[in-house]
């Protein structure tokens, strides 16, 4: 069991579609961003809460981005890209792990709000090379049970759906 301490400096790197689709493939219901925010953080010391979005050629998301930037969670934008053959593809995995790496030095502790397995190098990565705990915050139905095991500590967003969705 990690410890949570008052003075730990704290990183929220959240991947927005990812937990989106697992709220709205499990649940068909959104995400209570500001909910998960406060739980991940755990009355420490947040030094920055970034959300990866992917926006869409229609501009809707104006709504959501300024509603996460009242939160204090910074939103960090791409598009959407299509490829000739119709393929669409909009991933921020790269990106989460840069940033996630350069701001490791400045914290105690990385959030990772994903359940995506494809983090399990970085998780390995932060833990080994800057001794950061890193913790895994997502829905524990649609989350890679390895990234669960290789995280410091994970909350499981399914444990109290009513808590982290919006009804």
């Amino acid at each position: 069991m990690i410890i949570k301490h008052k003075e730990q400096r704290v990183g929220v790197f959240i991947d927005t579609s990812n937990l989106y689709h697992s709220a709205k493939n499990l649940y068909k219901r959104k995400v209570n961003f500001g909910a998960v925010l406060k739980d991940a953080v755990a009355g420490r010391k947040l030094v920055r809460a970034i959300a990866y979005v992917i926006t869409s050629e229609g501009g809707e998301e104006k709504n959501f981005f300024d509603a996460l930037t009242k939160l204090g969670i910074e939103t960090k934008t791409k598009e959407l890209q299509i490829f000739s053959g119709g393929a669409k593809k909009g991933d921020w995995d790269v990106g989460i792990s840069v940033d996630a790496m350069k701001m490791a030095p400045k914290l105690d502790a990385v959030v990772l709000v994903a359940g995506d397995g494809d983090f399990i190098p970085l998780v390995e990565y932060l833990q080994s090379t800057y001794g950061v705990q890193v913790e895994v915050v997502s829905f524990g139905k649609s989350s890679s049970m390895k990234l669960k095991e290789q995280a410091d500590d994970f909350l499981d967003l399914s444990a109290n759906p009513k808590k982290y969705l919006i009804y």
